[in-house]
């Protein structure tokens, strides 16, 4: 636990030094460090070329090529960004923000008392979507405990700010979840993580058939809570911050129209801007038929 612990520390201090780079540094950083990876056929970089092949967006091998680079470029400054997220103080973090959009829908929602769902896809810089709603009221946060104890550790000093309260994603969350929300809390979780089998159904996402979490559908039918979709947008000297409407059909008996339905929101965000979304994440790991041996080979 020690070792872990100072593991966790050396990465979250030299995180701080990166992290104090002006943002537009860290941009032109982060791009060049998605350039490099892309010349050296990085495992993210291959994960990438073959999620376009997978969803048939690039019609040519050197179309894909193109939006292969293109892609790395981004998620190397979505890289940096989250450095500066992760080790500035909060009130330096909030000023990177430069618009909002639909505040009232979020405002009305909270107003319901029921607690509020936000569905946040990895679009944009979803670490700095954690800061603005912590900002805003006590926000528990459901994320993927790493492999690695230090890597842990670094994920709680790196995410665990005033009003944040971090939820490992395991079969214990739905109660500290059903307690937020039934306290009128936020509770924000991941629409597009691959969970672990028995976690979720198969609904297709760009086409393709996508293992998809359950655990936003089967929070919203328990307790009806409304769930929006949030997400931030790079934009020139920082990022917009963006509410989303709630989804009615989230609330589906049919556990398949509501992860359908989830899926076409999460594209459609994703749609914006292509380059944005996190397309280094293997999405389509798992088939159909519950193997994973050769979608990403």
């Amino acid at each position: 636990m020690m070792r872990a612990d100072l593991h966790g520390q050396f990465l979250y201090r030299t995180a701080r030094v990166i992290g104090c780079l002006p943002l537009a540094w860290l941009r032109a950083l982060g791009a060049a460090l998605g350039r490099l990876a892309y010349a050296l056929d990085s495992r993210e970089t291959r994960v990438t070329r073959r999620n376009l092949a997978l969803i048939g967006l690039a019609e040519t091998p050197a179309a894909r090529e193109r939006r292969t680079r293109e892609l790395m470029r981004s998620a190397g400054q979505t890289l940096l960004e989250s450095v500066a997220v992760w080790t500035r103080p909060r009130r330096r973090v909030l000023a990177l923000v430069q618009e909002v959009h639909g505040e009232a829908l979020y405002a009305e929602a909270r107003a319901r008392g029921k607690g509020v769902l936000l569905a946040v896809p990895h679009y944009g810089n979803w670490e700095l979507v954690i800061e603005c709603l912590a900002a805003r009221g006590p926000f528990s946060l459901v994320y993927r405990v790493p492999e690695s104890a230090g890597g842990d550790r670094f994920l709680h000093l790196a995410r665990g700010g005033h009003n944040v309260r971090l939820v490992p994603a395991e079969a214990t969350a739905m109660r500290p979840l059903l307690r937020a929300l039934q306290n009128g809390e936020t509770v924000g979780i991941t629409p597009d993580h691959q969970p672990k089998e028995g976690g979720g159904e198969f609904a297709p996402f760009y086409g393709h058939p996508a293992l998809t979490l359950s655990l936003i559908a089967k929070l919203a039918q328990r307790t009806g809570a409304p769930v929006l979709f949030a997400y931030t947008e790079r934009c020139r000297g920082g990022f917009s911050l963006h509410f989303e409407a709630d989804e009615p059909a989230l609330r589906d008996a049919d556990l398949s129209v509501a992860l359908a339905a989830m899926n076409r929101r999460v594209q459609a965000i994703a749609d914006r801007d292509f380059r944005q979304y996190q397309w280094t994440y293997k999405r389509f790991s798992i088939r159909p038929d519950r193997t994973d041996k050769s979608t990403y080979r």
